[in-house]
Order: C-alpha cells, then structure tokens, then sequence
C-alpha cells in the first residue's frame, strides 16, 4: 500500500504531536525525585529550627549535614533540569553549592554550641534556600507541574 506523501506527512506529525504531548503530560504530572529532595530538606531545615530553640546542638549539626549531603536526582531528570534551565543552570548549580557550604558551616558552628553563631549561620542557611526558591520555584513548577 503506497501512501501519498502529503498523507504520509500528516501521519508522522500526528505521531510527533502524540508523542511529544504524552512526553510534557509526564512531565507535568510525575513529581520530580527534586521535589522529594526539597521537601525532605524542609523537614531538615524544621529540624535545625527545634534545636535551635531548645539548645540541641547536635539535633543542629545533624540536620544541617543532612542538607549538606542531600541526595542528587537521577541523571535523567538532571538532563531535563538542564533542558529547562539552560544558561541559567551555571548559577543554579552555584546556589546549590552555596546551599552546601552554608549548612556544613553551619554542623561545625553547632558543635561549638555557640547559639549566637549558629543563629547567625542558620541565617545565611536560609538565605541562600529563599534565592534559589525566589529565582526557580515558579520556573519549575510552570515548566514540570503545568502550575504557576
């Protein structure tokens, strides 16, 4: 059976179409292993909040190298991350290594159990997870989760 080519040509776009809305329908609706990674660093983050308030340096120290040494998402999804990003994805990754350096200062600060100083650093700690939430955030959401 000959197909003529301009039928030919509306059936392989109809594929390309089908096959590229399924790939951003998954997108959209499988969570990200990031998303779990952030969510657990929030628990962390509550974590380092308790002991501080109730003076248990070493719930802080713990809490805070649990977010130095958080988890990578697979390659697969790092390769879609960089996809989205582009020639952001530099300052992205910069973020996160400043996101690393300030949570294991902040485990050294609190085996010192100086609270002042691991207020101070706790400070920078959150500072750093609130600009790449403040630059990223919605950009993945839209682009992952189809949500503003």
């Amino acid at each position: 059976m000959i197909i003529p080519p301009i039928k030919k040509a509306a059936l392989v776009a109809g594929f390309i179409t089908t096959l590229f809305s399924h790939q951003i329908m998954a997108e959209q609706s499988e969570p990200l292993v990031l998303q779990k990674i952030m969510f657990d660093m929030g628990e962390e983050m509550q974590n380092i909040t308790a002991g501080i308030s109730s003076e248990d340096w070493q719930r802080v120290a713990e809490a805070a190298i649990k977010i130095a040494d958080h988890p990578k998402p697979p390659v697969s999804e790092r390769m879609r991350i960089m996809s989205l990003l582009g020639t952001e994805m530099a300052a992205f990754k910069e973020g996160d290594m400043e996101t690393h350096q300030s949570a294991r200062k902040l485990a050294e600060i609190a085996k010192q159990e100086n609270g002042q100083a691991v207020i101070s650093a706790f400070s920078v700690l959150q500072n750093n997870c609130l600009s790449c939430h403040e630059n990223y955030r919605e950009k993945f959401q839209a682009h992952f989760y189809g949500t503003p």
